[in-house]
């Protein structure tokens, strides 16, 4: 068993150094693929979790009535049809974010549409809400999970007018709702589009409130988070978080990829033949942090907000705590880092609390 499991880390390895060649979508479908396999065999999610997973107490964090094992999930785009959370909960992921889930399959823009940007650290992706659709992603949920915190990122369908928006984000909410434990609805940029477009402060509230009005009748309770895009300017960036302090909504999700970051060290052409697209890694750490800061400012710290963007490191993760995040989500720096990410991210938040004790008992006994 040992051995085998064994083989399989060291085929994730390969397949990281096979990405250039193969494309980075192959290579993520090929991830999922093998992380099913290792699911699948016996005992294989709990020697990953014998593997990857740190526990510790100072890590676990309870948040809009939810008790998380640690403040680090996987980002919505992973895992886009609720196919492998149980392989990433054993990972060490404290939580795994679904989706973006519309409620008829598509295809998403043409391939190829990822791309590995390795002089920025970065990933350009214009894949479109590809998604097998709801009735695929109730069919993954639908088996009993334990202690495994799912949320769901929800979208509409690119064929349908921004008119019938709300009842594509309220179907896919209103069937999911027994099956996952909170909803981020996806309002940020869509790479079916070329350009961003942005969202006023009345076509978010029509998208919300037929989700609020579903949520007041039922008898659990599913906290609602929006998901915002880096490519706001920050009077926007306000107006969203007033939309969270004036509505019931529970909490933020920022950021995004975003469109055009500044400072990139890939070079002309490379951009130029990846074509179009949104850029997550290395060149959004700045301004993921400075909207997640912007926006615990805005609301005083009284509203919990998931970090994600550009988290490429422990430090990193470090820098978005501080700046206000109650939890953070990461993708590309997981991509980058590799499967020991999440664990390097706990040790390193353990390490920091201990010192935090130590310090802490030196001056009491002083």
């Amino acid at each position: 068993m040992i051995l085998r499991l064994h083989k399989k880390r060291l085929m994730f390895k390969l397949l990281r150094k096979l990405s250039p060649i193969i494309g980075a979508e192959r290579a993520h479908d090929l991830t999922v693929m093998m992380l099913r396999i290792v699911g699948s065999i016996p005992c294989g999610k709990w020697i990953l979790r014998k593997m990857y997973s740190v526990e510790h107490p100072s890590l676990e964090r309870e948040v809009f009535g939810l008790r998380f094992r640690n403040p680090v999930g996987m980002a919505a785009g992973f895992d886009r049809n609720g196919e492998i959370f149980r392989e990433l909960d054993a990972l060490g992921f404290g939580f795994v974010e679904i989706g973006t889930v519309t409620p008829r399959p598509q295809q998403g823009n043409p391939k190829p549409r990822v791309f590995e940007l390795p002089a920025d650290r970065a990933i350009l992706n214009r894949i479109g809400l590809a998604s097998k659709g709801l009735d695929r992603v109730i069919s993954n949920l639908r088996h009993p999970r334990k202690n495994i915190i799912i949320g769901c990122n929800i979208g509409k369908n690119t064929v349908t007018p921004p008119d019938s928006a709300p009842q594509d984000y309220l179907r896919v909410f209103r069937n999911l709702y027994q099956y996952v434990d909170y909803f981020t609805v996806n309002v940020s940029y869509n790479t079916t589009f070329k350009q961003y477009v942005p969202r006023t402060r009345e076509s978010v509230c029509k998208i919300l409130e037929p989700l609020f009005d579903f949520r007041r009748g039922q008898n659990q309770y599913r906290p609602i988070l929006l998901k915002i895009s880096p490519d706001l300017s920050n009077e926007d960036i306000d107006t969203m978080t007033d939309i969270m302090m004036d509505t019931p909504l529970d909490g933020i999700v920022a950021t995004n990829a975003m469109v055009k970051p500044s400072d990139m060290n890939t070079d002309g052409e490379t951009l130029k033949k990846a074509g179009y697209g949104a850029i997550s890694g290395d060149p959004l750490t700045r301004r993921a942090i400075e909207v997640v800061s912007r926006i615990y400012e805005r609301c005083h710290g009284t509203y919990p907000i998931i970090g994600v963007g550009g988290l490429m490191s422990p430090t990193d993760v470090k820098a978005m705590l501080n700046a206000g995040a109650t939890l953070v989500q990461t993708y590309t720096g997981y991509v980058y880092n590799g499967p020991r990410f999440v664990g390097d991210i706990c040790r390193s938040l353990i390490e920091e609390e201990n010192n935090k004790q130590s310090e802490s008992q030196s001056d009491t006994t002083i």
